[in-house]
């Protein structure tokens, strides 16, 4: 199934707007690039009941018309949080990165993480930027996101996209399977700060400092009950 999602595709030439036709959505998991600090994550989650992946880095097949660009999404239970992640898509033929929000169902993830991440909306923005175009200074890209507690604004996430793996040796890991037009991969995430929570108010950002450029993007989550 095919979800569309507007996009602004940025390069060197300037901005088109269009829509974009996602046909397969990948959520890739475990993707640091330091082996014994993924070990130690996945020894964190496993002492909170989150079960081992199978692989490292692993990749969760989602349905695409979990794709989002609403200001508020909805989510059963007060459990659910969201995690910034670069985002890659191949349009075209080409490589275009973004950002996004692999929000997930916390409670759910501790007895199975491919429902978790099937069970809420993925928020994505609106602009792309070509890859060819940051590739060279790839690892000085900056990913941030923001939660709101209690009233305040607080950082949640903070640090460069070089905790994770490179976009490029992502795809060859995730060989044999071919990234093709029409794919789109959320690439992993950063460490939060004060540890994972529910999140109700989320707001995310990737930041190129060398051209001096962002792709932001923010939704609150309306909080359905769950009745038994």
């Amino acid at each position: 199934m095919t979800q569309t999602i507007t996009a602004r595709f940025i390069d060197s030439s300037g901005d088109r707007f269009g829509d974009f036709g996602v046909e397969r959505l990948i959520i890739a998991g475990w993707t640091g690039r330091d082996p014994t600090a993924v070990e130690h994550h996945i020894r964190e989650l496993e002492a909170l009941g989150v079960k081992r992946p199978a692989s490292t880095p692993i990749f969760y097949r989602v349905a695409a018309a979990r794709l989002s660009q609403a200001s508020v999404i909805e989510a059963s239970g007060a459990k659910s949080g969201g995690e910034v992640e670069f985002v890659i898509v191949n349009h075209g033929g080409e490589l275009w990165v973004g950002v996004g929000s692999d929000h997930t169902d916390r409670e759910v993830e501790t007895y199975g993480v491919t429902v978790s991440k099937q069970m809420c909306d993925k928020p994505v923005a609106t602009s792309f930027w070509r890859f060819a175009d940051v590739a060279g200074h790839w690892d000085q890209l900056l990913l941030r996101s923001w939660v709101e507690e209690d009233g305040v604004r607080k950082v949640y996430q903070e640090g460069n996209v070089s905790a994770m793996l490179d976009p490029r040796e992502l795809l060859r890991r995730f060989e044999p399977d071919v990234f093709g037009s029409g794919d789109m991969m959320f690439c992993g995430t950063l460490a939060a700060k004060g540890g994972v929570r529910p999140t109700v108010s989320f707001s995310f950002e990737l930041e190129d400092p060398v051209l001096g450029r962002k792709i932001e993007h923010g939704y609150r989550v309306e909080i359905l009950p769950v009745l038994g």
